[in-house]
C-alpha cells in the first residue's frame, strides 16, 4: 500500500465511521433521489435539508482531520463521480479526499482510477489489520453502509459518528441489520445543530450487559 506517512508518530492508526442516520435509523439516499442507484427508494434527499451552516461546519472539520479514507466499493464510485473530479480548492471536502490516500474494499476492482487509491481484496481484514497498526492518524469511512456493518462485526471500528436528522424517512436500507451484532457503545461527545441535527460520537466497548432478573 503507497500511501503518505499518517503524522502522529508512536500511535496505531484510529479507524472511525461517519453515517447519515434519520431516526428510524435509514441511511440510504440521505443526499438525493437516483432511481437508477437506488431503485424503488421514493423518499431520497431527506438529509440534505437540514445541513445548517453549523452541521456542514462540524462535517467539513471532520473531512479535513482525517489522514486517509476508506471506502466500500458502492460509496468509493459514487464519491470518484463526484468529489473526485474537482479541480483543487474546490472546497474542505473534495480536497480532503483529492489530496489523501484512499482505500476501496472490493474484489472484482482492478483499475480505481481515482488517484492515492489502494484496493483491498482478498483476506481484508488482514489488510485492515495491517492498515491499522501503522503509525498514528484517522483512517475515516464514510457513508459505505455494508462495509460499516461488516467492521462492526469484525470489531474494527474505534469510533462511530453519527449525524441523527430530525426525520423518520420509513423506507430505504438502515445502517443496522434488523438481526446482527451486539455491541456496548460509550458516549463521548454529542453536539446539536440549529435545525436539529444531533451529532453522536461513540467508541465501541464490546459486549453489552444484561440484566438477568
Amino acid at each position: 500500500m503507497d500511501s503518505r506517512k499518517f503524522r502522529e508518530e508512536g500511535k496505531i492508526v484510529k479507524l472511525t465511521t461517519n453515517t447519515q442516520v434519520s431516526v428510524d435509523g435509514v441511511m440510504q439516499a440521505n443526499g438525493g433521489r437516483d432511481p437508477v442507484l437506488d431503485p424503488g427508494m421514493e423518499r431520497g434527499g431527506w438529509a440534505r435539508p437540514l445541513f445548517d451552516d453549523q452541521a456542514m461546519t462540524f462535517v467539513n472539520e471532520f473531512y479535513q482531520r482525517a489522514d486517509a479514507f476508506l471506502f466500500g466499493r458502492r460509496t468509493f464510485e459514487l464519491f470518484a463521480g463526484y468529489w473526485g473530479v474537482m479541480e483543487p480548492g474546490s472546497g474542505p471536502i473534495a480536497d480532503a479526499l483529492n489530496t489523501r490516500p484512499k482505500f476501496v474494499v472490493s474484489n472484482t476492482l482492478t483499475d480505481p482510477g481515482w488517484a492515492d487509491t489502494t484496493v483491498l481484496s482478498g483476506d481484508v481484514k488482514k489488510a485492515i489489520g495491517e492498515l491499522k497498526t501503522r503509525p498514528g492518524g484517522e483512517v475515516q469511512v464514510h457513508g459505505s453502509g455494508q462495509l460499516v456493518r461488516w467492521l462492526l462485526s469484525n470489531e474494527l471500528i474505534d469510533e462511530v459518528t453519527l449525524l441523527v436528522c430530525p426525520v423518520i424517512v420509513g423506507q430505504g436500507t438502515r445502517l443496522l441489520p434488523e438481526n446482527g451484532m451486539d455491541e456496548a457503545l460509550n458516549l463521548v461527545d454529542t453536539k446539536v445543530f440549529p435545525q436539529g441535527i444531533v451529532a453522536q460520537v461513540y467508541r465501541p466497548t464490546g459486549r453489552p450487559q444484561y440484566a438477568t432478573d
